[in-house]
């Protein structure tokens, strides 16, 4: 939608993107934006049983749509484990994007503690294996909250509207790709720091002002200083966008 430089939407987790719906709609006066629902998410639905699906398969896929809308260099935002997709696209492909900004990734594997979050996610696949989906992704929602605000209740500050509810609809029903195929390689994803550096594509590590001191605000000042660059604040917490839409779009557009 909209027009001007491409703005590539990714979102995180099991969500697809109707999640960005009303982030793209106050955006598109400045940008063409694009967003999609990941491979196997939702209306993206998978020809064969599902598999294990590195970040690097989603990377060539982001790649792929940014090939098909053509032109320029484009700017791409990415929430949570969005933003793990988009390093690895800047890693794999850093000609087809101009900035990139990292919200809060998902990169449990920086952290000091990095060892008790491999047990989690261990945790939550047995748990997956024993009760299903849902349990397992009510413990994944528990610690990813750890030290901030909830993420449902940040969200649910701006009225649902009937697209949103229907996405909540579809994104059950990504749980179970989720957790059985994309938990594990989204939370054991390394940046390649050296391929980052050198990229020509100008890389923003953000946080969110309210996160407190959950995990994924924590891994991306650590990228931060891996990178050799300063941390942005984006307005709210995990869910940002979510906290006051209009002040987080106007911010975003800065920070692009």
């Amino acid at each position: 939608r909209g027009s001007g430089p491409v703005l590539l939407l990714i979102t995180g987790g099991p969500t697809d993107a109707g999640m960005f719906t009303d982030l793209a709609e106050r955006l598109a006066d400045r940008y063409t934006v694009v967003s999609y629902d990941q491979r196997g998410h939702s209306r993206s639905t998978l020809e064969e049983e599902p598999e294990e699906m590195p970040v690097a398969v989603h990377a060539d896929d982001a790649a792929a749509i940014l090939e098909a809308v053509g032109g320029e260099p484009a700017y791409v935002y990415g929430n949570s484990g969005g933003g793990t997709i988009g390093l690895e696209l800047v890693a794999r492909h850093p000609d087809l994007v101009r900035t990139l900004v990292a919200h809060e990734t998902f990169l449990m594997e920086l952290l000091p503690d990095a060892a008790r979050w491999r047990s989690e996610f261990d945790d939550i696949s047995e748990i997956y294996r024993a009760q299903g989906a849902f349990p397992a992704m009510g413990k994944f929602g528990a610690i990813v909250e750890e030290g901030g605000p909830k993420y449902s209740e940040e969200m649910q500050q701006t009225p649902p509207t009937p697209e949103a509810q229907e996405m909540m609809g579809r994104m059950t029903g990504n749980f179970d790709l989720f957790i059985a195929h994309e938990l594990q390689s989204n939370g054991g994803y390394v940046p390649e720091i050296d391929a980052l550096r050198a990229a020509s594509t100008r890389i923003v590590s953000a946080v969110g002002e309210t996160s407190g001191e959950q995990a994924a605000r924590r891994s991306a000042k650590a990228l931060a200083e891996r990178l050799g660059i300063a941390v942005t604040p984006l307005p709210g917490a995990h869910g940002g966008w979510g906290s006051d839409p209009q002040e987080f779009a106007e911010r975003l557009d800065e920070v692009l």
